[in-house]
């Protein structure tokens, strides 16, 4: 697995045990507890169940896609600099033909 399925994967089990130990100290009736802890527990099963199976099927998509967006950021902030440049130079050339 990679660094980033690891961090996800520990994400979701601290998330888990967090919501589980909430519940546990509730001042609420055990049967009631349990069915929240029962509830709990199968939904984050299925939410790991997902990710792993993403993770296996798909590679690692997020960061494909992340790399996409941020090639484009990138690319549509070099476009801005490059217009940037363009004025500041004309700008240039009309200060200087105006002190002539």
């Amino acid at each position: 697995m990679s660094k980033r399925s690891n961090s996800a994967l520990a994400f979701i089990m601290g998330a888990a045990t967090g919501a589980i130990l909430g519940i546990l100290y509730a001042p609420d009736k055990g049967a009631s507890t349990r069915d929240k802890l029962s509830f709990l527990v199968d939904k984050y099963k299925k939410e790991l169940e997902e990710l792993v199976n993403n993770l296996l099927e798909g590679g690692d998509d997020t960061s494909t896609i992340a790399k996409e967006k941020g090639k484009k950021v990138i690319s549509d902030a070099k476009e801005k600099a490059e217009k940037l440049l363009e004025d500041v130079d004309e700008l240039i050339g009309q200060i200087k033909g105006e002190s002539n």
